[in-house]
């Protein structure tokens, strides 16, 4: 089976790349990524090209370069693809519709055209909008976002799914909460933190820091995307939850505990614009009909993930050396 799989250089896309071929080493991947600045090409270093796996470097808006892919025979689509920071939605949201909404609008398109054989749309857990103190999101939720972002992933998203009603291309969506793990850009909560922690400089927090997000190893969620990819069902959405519940100052808190640094490292900074309060995931779903659960704790996520900060320096120090920005 030949895959594309959209934004592979990117922090979920590259761990899932270096998990699908070891664990399924019959089939091959192209991946297609724009290298835009969070996509890092050291982020799949040792994965050589070859009959299993192919580099594109284009944008998932362009036709004329998915045109060029799709002439082959692409069995399925994983779609990883998109600009993810509030933040940067917030100041700008422009590129957020242009490959967020258009981009896998040309993606369905073409795979409608070419006879893909199975879509997978990677969302994402913000685009429920945000819960009180109780309860989780399921598939059944209202689609309610509350960032630029968010309402990006909502709108693409929808897209998807009337491909589905009206053009019965078969696509499967996931939502998922916040992963954390090796190769993550800096800019996110975690790796931020871990690097300013090391190198004892401040953290800044956004506001009192009890927002909650469920947080999943970034493992747990490639394993989960694998098996929905193969096994789920035509028309489906699936919830993938991590089971790790923290505000975000319960994490900041373990992350200096564990690197034995002071928690006065700790700064408090002007809250988010439409800073959704929390996030929470019910997996009841894939686990009952796929089998799948989260394996790795928080605790020991946590651990493995400034473990691999702490051993590979020269990636993150090299991305922060121009394009460090707070959270």
């Amino acid at each position: 089976m030949k895959i594309l799989v959209t934004g592979g250089y990117g922090f979920i896309g590259s761990n899932f790349i270096r998990y699908f071929l070891s664990r399924y080493p019959g089939h091959s991947i192209i991946n297609l990524d724009k290298l835009t600045y969070a996509g890092n090409p050291h982020n799949l270093d040792g994965i050589l090209e070859g009959p299993n796996y192919q580099f594109v470097r284009g944008d998932i808006a362009d036709p004329l370069v998915l045109s060029s892919i799709f002439e082959e025979k692409i069995d399925g689509v994983i779609h990883f693809a998109a600009e993810s920071h509030v933040d940067r939605s917030i100041k700008d949201a422009t590129e957020f519709i242009r490959t967020n909404v258009l981009g896998t609008y040309q993606l369905l398109k073409f795979s409608k055209h070419h006879k893909v054989g199975r879509f997978l749309h990677i969302s994402t857990d913000e685009v429920y909008g945000e819960l009180g103190d109780k309860g989780a999101f399921t598939e059944d939720s209202p689609i309610q976002p509350n960032s630029p972002y968010a309402a990006s992933k909502a709108s693409a998203d929808m897209i998807v799914k009337s491909f589905f009603r009206t053009h019965r291309l078969p696509v499967i969506i996931t939502r998922c909460s916040n992963n954390y793990g090796p190769y993550q850009f800096p800019e996110k909560l975690i790796p931020l933190m871990i690097s300013q922690a090391i190198r004892k400089l401040p953290l800044p927090v956004y506001g009192d820091g009890r927002n909650v997000r469920d947080w999943i190893y970034v493992l747990d969620h490639c394993k989960a995307l694998a098996q929905v990819f193969f096994e789920g069902k035509e028309g489906e959405v699936y919830n993938i939850g991590g089971d790790g519940e923290r505000t975000n100052l319960q994490v900041v808190y373990e992350i200096l505990d564990y690197l034995k640094k002071p928690r006065s490292l700790i700064t408090f900074v002007k809250d988010r614009p439409g800073h959704d309060f929390r996030y929470a995931m019910d997996y009841t779903k894939i686990k009952n009909s796929l089998g799948w659960s989260p394996e790795v704790s928080f605790e020991e996520g946590i651990r493995k993930t400034i473990d691999w900060y702490l051993e590979n320096h020269r990636w993150w120090e090299s991305i922060l050396a121009g394009t460090y920005q707070r959270v």
